[in-house]
């Protein structure tokens, strides 16, 4: 046999959790999947139409790496005007989905030895990307701060690690998978520590136009010399096969992801890139009719799964209920999420596959039709029914 000479760091890494579930429990006939972060919504018609145009009008060639000019300008002032940021297209990154923008991030900023400090329960893409930088992700449990990472916390973990070479922080916020959205006053009390301390954030702020009764607060605003701002077309305007991302940083840190991003993709596909030109300037308001339907939807599976004894975290933002399985289920919640696969046809996400703090929930997605979720919950409280063996709540 050959040797062995391949990366033994991304040979140490395990595919993405979700994605074997959400293959694995797919092949169920007649399964109801609230298990990816998929809207579904249809992209804007005229969103579409640019495209079309595009392709039409032979937009087929080479773009410039960083993306198009008029798209690096459109997307810092649509976010700029959003969230009160003060970026130009100089600042700006047009990225293959948010993905590669995380990437190209730690690739420009992290060194063998650094160390990166991860609240949890998070989405899992971030710790193998810090690993393959040679780093170090630190995980804080945020579950008894009600999914928070609060200035106190994040102060008693840097004191901790001080041997450690701490180079950035990951904030998700709006958060995949708990649906936390910080308030203003709580990430301003952040950035005041991480100011202190001159750390890098790394702000995934994918779901910032996914918030319910408060306005999301970017860092970018309150730190814009040590933040990366990551976002895209994904969640906002219904476009998650279209891979189109956005990155936001300092000039000199965004010369450095540019050749991070040129050597992973050279460039967004062109054709998107006209797609997300119209998008952002005539697409401001695309996202205001999925949010009151996605609040509807919140609202309906945290009033039903409370009903069932599920205590759930305070879902202000994203399309998640991160809810915890109550005691009279003895297994984890891979076992919860298997059985209920398998039993009642209803695939959600053990919170397990988010880190330390999610091993007794689940993570379901309410981007979904009305019907899914309510065949969904009637599967719920089935499984709740045989473990506890009491009726079936009435209002089900």
């Amino acid at each position: 046999m050959f040797r062995d000479d391949t990366n033994q760091i991304l040979k140490g890494l395990k595919q993405s959790p979700l994605r074997q579930f959400d293959q694995e429990v797919g092949q169920i006939p007649g399964i109801v999947k609230l298990t990816l972060g998929e809207p579904n919504f249809s992209t804007p018609a005229h969103i579409k139409m640019a495209a079309i145009s595009a392709i039409a009008a032979n937009e087929s060639h080479y773009t410039p790496i960083a993306g198009l000019p008029e798209l690096r300008e459109a997307a810092a002032n649509y976010y700029n005007q959003k969230f009160n940021l003060n970026y130009t297209a100089e600042n700006t990154l047009v990225t293959v989905g948010a993905t590669e923008g995380v990437s190209a991030s730690f690739q420009a900023l992290l060194q063998p030895g650094d160390s990166v400090i991860v609240p949890t329960p998070i989405y899992p893409l971030y710790l193998p990307l810090i690993k393959l930088q040679h780093a170090t992700p630190i995980l804080v449990d945020t579950s008894a701060d009600d999914f928070v990472l609060t200035p106190e916390r994040l102060q008693t973990v840097l004191d901790q690690h001080r041997q450690d070479h701490v180079k950035a922080i990951v904030l998700n916020a709006p958060s995949n998978p708990t649906g936390i959205a910080y308030t203003r006053s709580e990430m301003q009390a952040l950035a005041a520590i991480l100011k202190q301390e001159q750390l890098w954030v790394l702000s995934d702020e994918i779901y910032a136009e996914l918030t319910y009764g408060q306005k999301h607060t970017s860092m970018g605003e309150l730190l814009p010399e040590q933040t990366i701002v990551i976002n895209g077309l994904s969640k906002s305007h219904a476009m998650t096969g279209w891979r189109l991302g956005f990155a936001f940083a300092p000039k000199d840190l965004m010369a450095e992801m540019l050749k991070a991003h040129q050597y992973m993709v050279t460039m967004p596909t062109t054709f998107v890139q006209y797609a997300a030109i119209e998008a952002m300037k005539h697409g401001q308001n695309d996202c205001a009719p999925m949010v009151k339907i996605y609040q509807r939807r919140r609202d309906y599976v945290r009033e039903h799964l409370q009903q069932l004894g599920f205590e759930v975290a305070r879902p202000n933002g994203a399309f998640y209920v991160f809810a915890k399985i109550p005691a009279s289920f003895k297994g984890d919640s891979w076992e919860f999420a298997r059985q209920l696969a398998y039993d009642q046809k209803v695939a959600v996400i053990a919170g397990a596959a988010f880190g330390p703090g999610g091993e007794r929930y689940i993570r379901i997605s309410y981007a979904a039709s009305d019907e899914a979720l309510a065949q969904a919950c009637r599967g719920i409280a089935k499984l709740m029914q045989h473990t506890q063996q009491q009726p079936l709540t009435e209002a089900l």
